[in-house]
C-alpha cells in the first residue's frame, strides 16, 4: 500500500503500514484519495530533524482527519495508534503530528499533519508519535527539503507544497459519504494568500554585471527615499528633482551669479541663479544652479553649454538631482501649518531674482546693470570699514588699558619705596633714642660715683 506525493521540489513514494496502523492509514489513504494534501506546504522544517506538512494553510495548528470531514467537528481528531516494535530508526519514516488543541485523557490524538524524519536514530520520539509509514523513493528529495533556508520559526522562505498526492493502493472501502473530486480543486483563496516565495518564482538576478549594479543602486536609493520618508526629512520617498534646474560645476572662482544669468539667459526666461558661496568667506565653491522658467530652455541649455569656456574655465553642465528647494518649501509650509500639495509646491517658487519686476527705471546717472549686485558690493565695503573702525576701537582700548596698568605699576612701586623710607626713619628714631638714654644712664652713673667720693674723704 502506497501514496505518491508530487511536492514542489520533486515526488516522494510512501509505502504504509497497514497492519500495525490500519485507522492512521485508512485516514490518510483517504485525505489522499479526496486532495485534501493539494497545495498544503512544509510548514515547519527543521535540519537534520523533521520536516512536517498537513495543514492546509501551513499555519501549524489547522487541519482535521477524514473522520471529522465526514461526522462533524467532534471526529476532528482520533486517538493515536502507537506501535511498540515501529521505531525512528532511519531517515524517512513518517509518522502522524499530535495535535495540540485538543485534550484526550490518554495518549496523544491525531488529525491530518505528518512528518518526515531527516536523520536516523531519533528514538527520542519512539512511544510519542504514531509510525504509519516510511520513504521507498525519493531520498534525494528529502535532501532538497533538508538544504532549504527557513526562518526562526521553521518556515521556508521559497514554499515547498504538495502539488498532488496519488494513492496507488488502497485496500480499504471508502467510508459512507466520502466525495472522490474527478480532477484536483484549485487553491483556496487563504492558501493563495499564505504563500511566500511561489516556487514558479525566480529570486536570483539575471544580467549583466553593470545591469545588475544598476537595479542594486536603484534598491538602494528607494530604501534610502523611505527611511528619509518616515523620519520626516522627505514629503515622500517618490520626490523627484525638477526637470527645469540645471547644475553647473567647475566654475572659475571669479564667476558671479550675474555673470552666468547674462550667459545663460539667451536659452529663456530664468527665475534663479545662484552661485553657491562658503557661508562664513563667502568665496565661491564653484558651482552653481540655474533654475528655467521651463523645461525645454533647460533642455535646450544642457546640450549647448556643455564644455563652454567661461572665465578661462570649461564648464560641466548637468541636471540638478537636488530636491533641497523641494523640501525647504515642504518644511516651512509644515511649521507654519499651511496646507502643501504633494512635494510641497507645484513647482520651484520664483525666487532670488537679480532683476526684479519692479527694479527702479534707469535715470542718466545709472551706470550699473546689476543694481542689487551694486547694492550688495556696498553693502559688503561699508560692513568692511565698520568692521575696521571696530578694530581701530579695540586697539586704542587696549592700548588705554595697558597705559593705565603701568600707571598703576608705578604707583605701587612708588608706594612700596616711601614705606621703605618711612621705616628706615622709625627704625633711625629708635636707634637715637637708645643712644640718649644709654648717655643719661652713663651720666647718672659718674654723679653717684662722685657723691660716694665726696663722702669718704669727709669721713677721714
Amino acid at each position: 500500500m502506497s501514496v505518491l506525493l508530487e511536492t514542489s521540489v520533486g515526488d516522494i513514494v510512501i509505502d504504509l503500514h497497514i497492519k500495525q496502523c490500519p485507522r492512521t492509514t485508512l485516514n490518510f489513504l483517504k485525505l489522499c484519495k479526496i486532495k485534501y494534501y493539494n497545495f498544503a506546504p512544509f510548514h515547519n522544517v527543521q535540519k537534520d530533524f523533521m520536516a512536517q506538512t498537513g495543514d492546509p494553510l501551513g499555519t501549524g495548528v489547522g487541519g482535521e482527519s477524514v473522520f471529522g470531514l465526514l461526522n462533524g467537528p467532534s471526529k476532528k481528531y482520533f486517538p493515536a495508534e502507537i506501535h511498540p516494535k515501529l521505531k525512528h530508526k532511519k531517515r524517512g519514516t513518517v509518522s502522524m503530528a499530535v495535535a495540540t488543541d485538543a485534550s484526550v485523557a490518554a495518549g496523544g490524538v491525531s488529525g491530518s499533519q505528518f512528518f518526515i524524519t531527516l536523520a536516523d536514530d531519533l528514538d527520542y520520539l519512539d512511544g510519542k508519535y504514531t509510525i504509519f509509514g516510511e520513504v521507498a523513493e525519493g531520498f534525494d528529495i528529502l535532501d532538497k527539503i533538508n538544504s532549504t533556508y527557513c526562518d526562526e520559526n521553521g518556515r521556508p522562505y521559497r514554499d515547498i507544497r504538495i502539488r498532488h498526492t496519488i494513492v496507488l493502493d488502497d485496500p480499504f472501502p471508502d467510508p459512507e459519504g466520502l466525495q472522490v473530486p474527478d480532477e484536483s480543486p484549485l487553491p483556496s483563496k487563504e492558501q493563495m494568500e499564505s504563500m511566500r516565495i511561489g516556487e514558479d518564482e525566480d529570486i536570483e538576478e539575471h544580467g549583466d554585471a553593470e545591469e545588475l549594479e544598476k537595479r542594486r543602486r536603484e534598491r538602494e536609493a528607494k530604501a534610502q527615499a523611505l527611511t528619509l520618508e518616515m523620519v520626516g526629512d522627505l514629503p515622500f520617498a517618490e520626490v523627484k528633482p525638477p526637470e527645469n534646474v540645471l547644475f553647473v560645476c567647475k566654475l572659475n572662482p571669479v564667476t558671479r551669479d550675474e555673470d552666468l544669468e547674462m550667459i545663460f539667459s539667451r536659452f529663456g526666461h530664468i527665475n534663479s541663479c545662484e552661485v553657491i558661496r562658503d557661508r562664513k568667506s563667502g568665496d565661491s565653491l564653484g558651482y552653481a544652479f540655474i533654475e528655467f522658467d521651463n523645461k525645454e530652455d533647460c533642455e535646450e541649455a544642457f546640450f549647448k553649454m556643455q564644455s563652454v569656456l567661461i572665465d578661462d574655465r570649461r564648464i560641466h553642465v548637468d541636471f540638478s538631482q537636488s530636491v533641497s528647494k523641494l523640501h525647504t518649501d515642504w518644511i516651512s509650509k509644515r511649521l507654519n501649518n499651511q496646507p502643501a500639495t504633494i512635494g510641497g509646491v507645484e513647482g520651484l517658487e520664483k525666487r532670488k531674482r537679480y532683476r526684479e519686476e519692479t527694479a527702479h527705471e534707469r535715470g542718466d546717472d545709472y551706470d550699473l546693470v546689476f543694481e542689487p549686485s551694486s547694492k550688495r558690493s556696498k553693502d559688503r565695503d561699508r560692513g568692511r570699514e565698520k568692521d575696521h573702525d571696530r578694530e581701530k576701537d579695540r586697539n586704542r582700548d587696549r592700548d588705554r588699558g595697558s597705559h593705565r596698568d603701568r600707571g598703576r605699576d608705578d604707583d605701587r612701586s612708588h608706594g612700596r619705596e616711601n614705606d621703605r623710607d618711612k621705616d628706615r626713619r622709625r627704625d633711625g628714631d629708635r636707634h637715637r633714642t637708645r643712644d640718649s638714654d644709654r648717655n643719661r644712664d652713663r651720666d647718672s652713673h659718674h654723679g653717684r660715683d662722685r657723691e660716694r667720693g665726696d663722702d669718704r674723704r669727709r669721713h677721714r
